[in-house]
């Protein structure tokens, strides 16, 4: 990034990150590339889910970076623990154990 990080907040520069690796680099957390492989948008739909609940207004950039990568380390720890088809982060995967609708029986006989 051109920017430097002390004239860019923390919410711009992850605005502006293009892969999960960007997001490990600037908030500063320590991870697998072997791992982060696998399963980085699930890591990062789960940051998302994360952050939805937070309330920057007021903060200070240090306080949003610390909330952040709290985040961040929370969502990468909960993909070291389970698997994504545990997690179901994304729709695909939450539709793939849906019960199975009923369906509906026509006896042969009451066709014409």
């Amino acid at each position: 990034m051109n920017d430097s990080p002390a004239s860019v907040s923390t919410l711009e520069q992850l605005n502006k990150a293009s892969s999960a690796e960007d997001f490990f680099a600037i908030l500063g957390v320590d991870y697998d590339p072997k791992h982060v492989n696998v399963v980085r948008l699930h890591i990062l739909r789960r940051m998302g889910q994360y952050l939805v609940s937070e309330d920057f207004a007021g903060l200070s950039d240090v306080e949003v970076a610390e909330r952040c990568k709290a985040v961040l380390e929370q969502a990468y720890a909960d993909f070291l623990a389970s698997s994504p088809l545990d997690q179901r982060v994304f729709k695909v995967l939450k539709d793939a154990v849906a019960p199975p609708k009923p369906r509906t029986f026509v006896p042969l006989t009451t066709l014409k």
